[in-house]
């Protein structure tokens, strides 16, 4: 339950914060989230801005050299080799993978 002092404060925040926007150039793809807690006149407020991300995506580099182009691809070729992927349909339909070797689901653990 916010208080209204609480109330005060956060629309407080945002109007600064929005007046902020104002006076400098605007932010494309841009999230605000903000909020505040507490009990009458114990309580705190904070808004945080950035880039709305998806915390579950990994940003894998990309190789810097033939060489590790190669040993890449050589790894990938190693995995196939031994894990044989193929996609079945289980009993609803749905496509699912399905490996030679346990332990092939993880990827390539054990190379």
């Amino acid at each position: 339950m916010l208080t209204k002092t609480c109330a005060r404060t956060f629309a407080a925040l945002a109007l600064s914060t929005l007046t902020l926007g104002a006076a400098t150039p605007g932010h494309a793809d841009g999230l605000a989230v903000g909020g505040c807690v507490g009990v009458r006149g114990s309580f705190n407020c904070a808004v945080r801005w950035g880039q709305p991300t998806d915390p579950y995506v990994r940003l894998v580099p990309h190789p810097a050299s033939e060489a590790e182009v190669a040993k890449s691809q050589e790894r990938d070729r190693e995995w196939m080799d031994r894990c044989h992927p193929v996609v079945v349909h289980d009993r609803y339909g749905i496509e699912r993978y399905q490996y030679a070797t346990r332990g092939c689901e993880f990827g390539a653990q054990g190379n």
